[in-house]
């Protein structure tokens, strides 16, 4: 049976937006070059969508990029994610989120810490060294306009 490939971080340039991936060992006579790699956005999506099911998360707050594309598109999926690759080929999330009023802070954090090194590991295999949380916000989804179109 081969071995399960390790994981090693790619790092990101500006022309491939390269994150992080799976390269393949010596694990026989034939050597290969495979690998797998994850783009910044795909992380970036998986943690955002990771967040937004987390309690006491009312949404995700992003920088001009993302207020530009959110503007143009309708949704900007990795609002409020950054990832670093770190030395040792695991990455750190810096995530901004909207709190809901009336949650005490440190738990919303645990939460979604566990939910996105939950998820990325499932999803990836990557390995989490360190999540950041920045809380931009605080409001009460009661007072959050209803749509246009709700009655």
């Amino acid at each position: 049976m081969p071995e399960t490939p390790d994981i090693v971080a790619i790092g990101e340039t500006p022309d491939d937006g390269i994150v992080a991936g799976f390269e393949e060992g010596n694990t026989g006579a034939v050597e290969t070059e495979d690998s797998l790699t994850f783009s910044n956005g795909v992380i970036e999506k998986i943690v955002a969508t990771a967040c937004q099911g987390v309690e006491g998360v009312v949404g995700m707050k992003g920088g001009f990029y993302n207020r530009l594309q959110e503007t143009f598109t309708g949704n900007a999926p990795t609002k409020g994610v950054g990832v670093e690759v770190m030395p040792d080929s695991s990455v750190r999330l810096n995530i901004s989120i909207i709190m809901e009023y009336g949650y005490f802070a440190p738990t919303v954090f645990e939460r979604v810490r566990d939910a996105v090194i939950s998820e990325l590991a499932r999803m990836t295999g990557l390995i989490v060294s360190g999540v950041n949380l920045r809380i931009e916000d605080v409001v009460k989804v009661e007072d959050e306009p209803l749509p246009s179109d709700a009655s």
